[in-house]
């Protein structure tokens, strides 16, 4: 059997022949990778709704502005009645997976009401549903040349605009994503 190197805290960015609807374009962090299978949140599929509405609906009162015009994604096509944040620094929050030293995955309550209170993680994204492979699913779909990665940053993550995350994520390996072939090339 075949060694497998974790993917976690890496970004697994859709090459440009990947058609599924879900993960055409997408750049996707990866949050937990083991024997199991591999967990992570999309970073550029904006939904038609922002944290305001996810707040009136879970009745946590926010009237700032900005906190409630606050961008929400589609994690992945999992769970997508589950909320989760994408956050640094970790914080105290009741429910988080700590992905790595400043990196947690949160999925309580308790995050958004401080989101609300204006006492959230600095730098924090919202989704909705999450992205998730079996480790078989994993492993063919970067054998059929489906996926590249690239060690994640929090700029990539956080400070990029939406649009550019995908050319970006792939610039990080040193090529331009739309000059890419989708075919694999096998010895």
């Amino acid at each position: 059997m075949q060694e497998h190197s974790s993917l976690t805290n890496q970004l697994l960015i859709a090459m440009p022949n990947l058609e599924d609807p879900n993960f055409s374009h997408s750049v996707t962090y990866i949050c937990e990778d083991n024997d199991e299978g591999a967990m992570g949140i999309t970073i550029n599929r904006p939904l038609e709704l922002d944290l305001g509405d996810i707040l009136d609906h879970m009745s946590i009162t926010c009237t700032d502005p900005d906190v409630r015009g606050r961008q929400v994604f589609m994690g992945g096509p999992i769970a997508l009645e589950r909320g989760f944040v994408l956050h640094a620094p970790h914080g105290g929050w009741e429910s988080t997976l700590e992905v790595t030293d400043r990196i947690g995955l949160t999925t309580s309550k308790d995050i958004l009401q401080a989101l609300a209170d204006g006492a959230g993680p600095k730098q924090a994204i919202v989704a909705l549903g999450y992205s998730g492979w079996s480790r078989e699913q994993m492993d063919r779909e970067i054998a059929e040349n489906s996926w590249l990665n690239v060690e994640a940053t929090e700029e990539i993550l956080f400070d990029q605009p939406i649009e550019e995350r995908w050319t970006t994520a792939a610039s990080q390996l040193g090529i331009d994503i739309n000059l890419l072939s989708g075919e694999a090339g096998h010895a």
